[in-house]
């Protein structure tokens, strides 16, 4: 039996347990899963590197997953295009069973290789992209059918899994081990397992972005402000990076249809947004670079 699914001896009684031992059982599973992904630096740092080197040269995202893990990967994937204004189009979430999987259990569908090969097939994987496969158990047929069809095809192939000795591991190019041991329930690896796939995801994703350059001083520089909320915090990161009252920045950040690196020129060297816009284009859209 894998880790992931064995019972451990410690929470045999839980169900005699008083809410509050309850919540510092769970909660000592979540300093748990952080530990483990810690251990996995060295794999996640390598992911970055050389993740970000095939993105730069337009590749895409692909996350795939069954339950669980394809939840949080669709997770990661739907938050970098309002975070980065990474495109759609390029953070690409393949999970077992389709769209309605994310809500509706579909378990049969992660034992299914052909599934995970047709599913790359029609996205038409390539060399210059990044193809992420989650699985607790790291023996989850889809995920590791669709690592080794996507090897095939060039891409980069990192594995990330929970169980060590997993397959996941075998077939990418990366393997990220996260080794988080019984659940606090038996084979509930939405827990902490689930938990140090988010981190890791985390560290992977936000780590790629600020190698290209999405980021700037800790800001999210490349944000859409789409609503009020959001517009406000793009005002503010402006004042912020450029030393301007807030409305000042507000007002540039109209001037510049809402784009928070071209107000952030136009105030840093004084100058118009077609003369910031050129100053953008010219450092490849690296904000660092342009105000150099």
């Amino acid at each position: 039996m894998s880790t992931t699914e064995s019972a451990s001896p410690r929470f045999a009684g839980i169900e005699d347990w008083g809410s509050s031992d309850l919540v510092l059982g769970i909660l000592e599973g979540q300093f748990a899963a952080i530990a483990a992904v810690q251990a996995a630096a060295p794999a996640l740092a390598e992911a970055i590197d050389r993740g970000a080197e095939r993105l730069v040269k337009g590749g895409r995202l692909i996350y795939m997953g069954a339950g669980t893990s394809g939840r949080i990967a669709t997770q990661d994937a739907a938050e970098l295009p309002p975070t980065f204004n990474w495109p759609y189009e390029r953070a690409l979430s393949l999970m077992a069973g389709g769209s309605t999987a994310l809500t509706l259990a579909a378990e049969g569908a992660e034992d299914s290789e052909e599934l995970a090969q047709a599913d790359l097939d029609k996205v038409q994987v390539g060399p210059n992209d990044v193809v992420l496969g989650l699985a607790a158990s790291g023996r989850t047929p889809y995920a590791i059918a669709g690592l080794v069809h996507a090897r095939k095809a060039g891409a980069l192939t990192i594995g990330i899994f929970n169980n060590p000795g997993g397959k996941l591991g075998e077939v990418a190019d990366i393997a990220v081990l996260l080794a988080t041991g019984s659940e606090f329930l038996a084979g509930s690896t939405r827990m902490k397992a689930g938990t140090a796939q988010k981190a890791a995801l985390n560290c992977i994703s936000t780590g790629v972005m600020i190698k290209l350059g999405f980021v700037y001083r800790g800001m999210m520089v490349e944000m859409k402000p789409t609503n009020v909320k959001l517009v406000d915090r793009a005002a503010k990161m402006v004042a912020a990076l450029t030393g301007a009252d807030y409305d000042t920045a507000r007002e540039t950040l109209d001037i510049a249809d809402g784009s928070i690196k071209l107000a952030t020129v136009m105030l840093e060297k004084g100058v118009d947004a077609l003369a910031a816009g050129k100053a953008l284009e010219a450092a490849g859209g690296n904000l660092r670079k342009a105000l150099e």
